[in-house]
């Protein structure tokens, strides 16, 4: 695990702070060189920053600057201040200035006065011109949002991963990565599952005048290029679009053969079916399976499991796997009467009362 950036923890490069974590380094974000990190470092030795104004109050504006204080906030920078939310710092005001740019004049001119000679560090013009800063009020930003900003100026997600909540669709419904896709020549006549979200793509025309499209794709494993062209792109097309969570069904075939010198071109990918990846669940379980110790039976736990279940009614069905920690017995039931809704709330719920499943 590797923390992200923090003005009041952060060096040049990545270090281990004192709980022994990794703590991400302000010199590997975009625009953020030695200077700034200099500065920083420097005037947070006696005491640490409490807030952004605290801030720019102190560091050096010339060498962290209007850029340098954007991204460190984009990155994530500024979250141990929490009195303010990253969307706050880019929220314009009537006149279309950002709250961080106004910070910064903020700054620019307190220490302009200090210098001066005109206030002091608790002359009244001071105080005045702080509270004249509000810290507007924004809604966060959605979750893709902030990660698609903080991959922009650090090259990686830190705080998260925009397929996060997705995590039980692939776990049951894909059975590999795009890291696999690298090499297709293992995967020939393999039906295979991927899941991602869809990063870029572009509409394109053949010479013939056939439409087709290439669009990237991302999972936790890496990133992977699909071409996709024919009656498969016109099937197809309407999945395609940045930001859309995507569940694809795939299988390798040989690669064409030239008719004049009998070589086998590269392995091709077809394409069997996409599917949103919020509907996986839904339309892919045909059965829920719960396992559980027959020395952990409890009438209390079973009774309150079936009111629980009863909570996500539906028609699929399901089952029982009761096995003995203490000798080799396994016993399957299947329930007549109890069927579910299998969703990731219901899975959430198991989950979250320690009920060990399976879907089938």
């Amino acid at each position: 695990n590797v923390l992200g950036p923090d003005v009041n923890e952060s060096f040049y490069k990545f270090t281990v702070n004192k709980d022994n974590a990794i703590r991400f380094g302000m010199g590997a974000i975009k625009g953020v060189g030695k200077g700034a990190v200099a500065t920083i470092i420097e005037n947070r030795s006696k005491k640490k920053y409490k807030s952004i104004f605290d801030l720019v109050k102190k560091v050096d504006l010339r060498a962290a600057n209007k850029k340098t204080l954007e991204n460190l906030a984009l990155a994530g920078g500024f979250d141990s201040f929490k009195n303010a939310h990253r969307a706050q710092y880019f929220n314009p005001d009537g006149d279309g200035i950002i709250f961080l740019e106004r910070v910064i004049r903020f700054g620019a001119k307190y220490q302009e006065n200090l210098k001066s000679a005109q206030t002091s560090l608790f002359g009244e013009q001071s105080d005045e011109v702080y509270q004249e800063l509000i810290i507007p009020n924004a809604p966060e930003w959605q979750n893709l949002e902030q990660l698609k900003r903080e991959k922009e100026v650090v090259g990686i997600y830190l705080s998260g991963h925009p397929l996060d909540n997705f995590k039980k669709e692939i776990h049951w419904f894909t059975n590999r990565v795009l890291a696999n896709l690298k090499d297709l020549k293992p995967l020939i006549n393999k039906n295979i599952n991927v899941a991602g979200i869809i990063n870029d793509f572009e509409f394109l025309e053949s010479r013939n005048g056939k439409q087709w499209c290439k669009f990237t794709m991302e999972d936790f494993s890496d990133q992977y290029e699909f071409r996709i062209f024919g009656e498969e792109f016109l099937k197809f097309k309407h999945f395609i679009n940045i930001n859309q969570f995507v569940r694809l069904r795939l299988n390798v075939r040989e690669g064409w053969r030239n008719q004049e010198t009998g070589r086998i071109g590269d392995p091709r990918i077809q394409f069997l079916s996409f599917e949103m990846l919020h509907e996986a669940i839904n339309n892919n379980s045909k059965k829920l399976t719960l396992k559980f110790d027959i020395r952990n039976l409890q009438a209390e736990r079973i009774l309150r499991l079936k009111n629980e279940l009863n909570r996500f009614k539906g028609d699929k069905p399901v089952c029982f796997d009761i096995i003995d920690s203490e000798k080799p017995l396994k016993l399957t039931l299947n329930s007549r009467k109890q069927k579910v809704s299998i969703s990731p709330e219901l899975l959430d719920h198991l989950e979250n009362n320690d009920w060990v499943y399976k879907l089938n």
